[in-house]
């Protein structure tokens, strides 16, 4: 895509959580989204935004759709498909893209397997499209600042990383597909998968991986990256929230601490999916190649025996 052609864009998992967020950044970057598809029928927020845009509740319909629209006008065919899906469909919907000649923006994580990029890889080049990770934390002016920082320093021994993110779910969490292990990843790849691409970035490739615990609503153990040695914990059980977070109306708590010192990144991020939007645009976005470190940091949890 190049900015100074139309942008037409399509859309899977409208009526998820994170759907608000790039209806927005479509708006910003003066889009215009064509078509919407997701099994719930909970999507009235198209009204404020898109209301012309023409909305499916099955997949078939949406991909003759948008077939359609590539037998249009060049101002009437689909340019995007996002992709934001529940995770084991992100690679099935991304093929949808291709297969009308549209690039895809999608969700983390792209994928559950690192194999399974290896295909698409093979597809991106067959069909002259590219498919964009949201790794939007990579934009953050916090987190940016920190790798310039780093990449400067090369300390003789390795930093010493702490990663805790306690982000509390209701019982409808594990009864849905977040909850199922082959739909979601597990928590490592559904929740943690945003800082293990952070982490990965800021010091390298993974050297080995420990598990110490792993169910299914909490999950904590020890990375060796190529510059720092981590240890991380993540969780959805409220239980675990420090006693001052727990009266909160944010009842959430995520910390990184990099040889002690905190990392503070809870601010600043309102528009950073504005700005991917603008990257993506520019030839400039996430690829498949920066995906891969933390698929195969999470794909490696999830095998491991705690």
């Amino acid at each position: 895509m190049n900015l100074n052609k139309p942008r037409n864009f399509a859309i899977t998992g409208v009526a998820g959580y994170v759907a608000p967020r790039h209806l927005k950044a479509i708006q910003a970057v003066g889009g215009e989204l064509k078509a919407a598809l997701d099994p719930h029928d909970s999507v009235g927020i198209l009204d404020s935004c898109f209301p012309d845009c023409r909305f499916f509740t099955e997949h078939e319909r949406f991909d003759r759709h948008l077939e359609k629209l590539t037998r249009s006008l060049e101002q009437e065919r689909v340019h995007c498909v996002i992709v934001c899906s529940p995770n084991y469909l992100h690679d099935a919907h991304i093929r949808t893209a291709f297969r009308v000649g549209a690039d895809a923006i999608c969700e983390k994580p792209l994928v559950l397997n690192p194999w399974n990029l290896n295909m698409l890889e093979k597809l991106e080049a067959e069909a002259g499209c590219r498919v964009w990770n949201v790794l939007q934390l990579r934009l953050h002016p916090s987190i940016k600042a920190l790798k310039r920082r780093l990449d400067a320093t090369r300390p003789s021994s390795k930093h010493k990383v702490v990663l805790t993110y306690v982000t509390p779910r209701g019982e409808w969490y594990l009864h849905s597909w977040k909850g199922r292990i082959d739909k979601s990843g597990g928590i490592a790849t559904n929740i943690g998968i945003h800082f293990f691409d952070i982490l990965s970035w800021l010091f390298g490739s993974c050297e080995k991986t420990e598990v110490h615990v792993a169910d299914e609503r909490t999950c904590s153990g020890t990375l060796e990256l190529e510059r720092a040695s981590v240890q991380w914990f993540l969780t959805i059980d409220a239980n675990a929230l420090p006693e001052r977070k727990k009266t909160e109306a944010q009842r959430a708590y995520r910390s990184i601490t990099i040889d002690g010192e905190e990392v503070e990144f809870s601010t600043g991020s309102a528009d950073l999916y504005t700005e991917l939007y603008h990257q993506v645009l520019s030839g400039n976005g996430f690829s498949i190649a920066e995906a891969r470190p933390s698929i195969e940091i999470t794909r490696a949890i999830r095998v491991s025996e705690p």
